[in-house]
């Protein structure tokens, strides 16, 4: 991966800054090894996240009277981790249906199976799942303080900016109003919102890191992983740069009627527990003990509110009766 020099001085707003360094040219998502060679997300954690989303995906099958096809589209697909794992776990009835598309600016990965779409933009006329993993907390988006912009070069010094715009300043007022430094979630509202246009019928889900309005994080969260590590933000193409998203603002934005649910509450309802296997059973079934142990301990993995399972699970169903999805939840 091409790395830029940090004589490199040129300075701009946050928003500019993240763009070019995750999908420019040499941009962290677009070259090197992938997303999941730095971080670890639910889709690459275990495969108890793929077979939850598997039981969504057949909940929803059935709210759509299943259709001769059935759309499940993956926006930030990574390396398409999600979309081949769920390929090679669906039964055949379902996966003969299934018509698979990631969505992602890096070039198609030559490994894929050629069962899978790949685009750089959502597609039109979405009839299934639209699925976005992880995808918000990467968008580009600008950081303030007080009443300036934030300004970076590729060394990740800042100095402040031009004063702010009226739209973010809007945007700041009704959903970041502390003042201070800020991340100005607009980009994301716009982003999530076109994506969730593209289905017609069907389900919209998020699923990331956020935090809401009366408890936004002081100082906000903007960050950089690089290698399994927390690092500083520098936006020079050689980490991931990332910060928390407003997902109530978010929700909001799609202007569509919405679930808003822990990642944890989600899993649980679709079967993934972590309570571990009674001790007893270690004397009867030793080996179904071990089996089940490391079950629980892959869901207590995704379900841990203070890691994973303090995602939040933002769901739209469009144009259904009601949310496909286990009875109880969001009702």
């Amino acid at each position: 991966m091409k790395v830029f020099t940090v004589v490199d001085h040129e300075r701009m707003n946050w928003q500019n800054a993240m763009e070019d360094a995750l999908y420019g040219p040499h941009g962290f998502f677009t070259s090197g090894a992938g997303p999941a060679a730095h971080f670890r997300t639910s889709v690459h954690a275990s495969p108890l996240f793929v077979s939850a989303v598997l039981r969504l995906i057949t909940h929803l099958d059935e709210a759509l009277g299943h259709p001769d096809q059935l759309d499940v589209v993956d926006v930030g697909a990574g390396r398409g981790e999600l979309l081949t794992a769920l390929a090679a776990a669906a039964p055949p009835a379902l996966r003969d249906r299934l018509r698979l598309t990631a969505v992602e600016k890096a070039a198609r990965p030559p490994d894929l199976p050629d069962g899978i779409g790949w685009r750089s933009e959502p597609p039109t006329g979405v009839t299934g799942l639209l699925i976005a993993t992880e995808w918000l907390d990467n968008v580009p988006l600008d950081v303030v303080d007080g009443d300036r912009y934030v300004t970076v070069d590729r060394a990740g010094a800042e100095k402040p900016g031009a004063p702010i715009n009226a739209d973010d300043t809007a945007w700041l007022a009704r959903w970041w109003p502390d003042g201070g430094r800020a991340e100005v979630g607009l980009t994301r509202d716009r982003a999530w919102s076109g994506a969730v246009e593209m289905v017609v019928r069907g389900l919209a889900l998020a699923v990331d890191y956020g935090h809401l309005r009366d408890a936004r994080p002081y100082g906000g969260t903007l960050t950089g992983y690089r290698a399994g590590r927390q690092v500083p933000p520098v936006p020079d193409g050689s980490c991931d740069i990332t910060a928390h998203v407003a997902i109530d603002s978010v929700a909001e934005a799609a202007g569509r009627p919405y679930t808003l649910i822990s990642q944890r509450e989600a899993l649980r309802a679709l079967g993934i527990s972590g309570t571990r296997p009674p001790i007893t059973m270690a004397g009867t079934d030793p080996v179904g003990y071990v089996r089940a142990l490391a079950t629980a301990s892959a869901a207590a993995e995704l379900t841990e509110p203070a890691g994973l399972g303090g995602h939040w699970w933002l769901l739209h169903p469009i144009d259904l009766d009601s949310l496909p999805f286990p009875a109880g939840v969001g009702r």
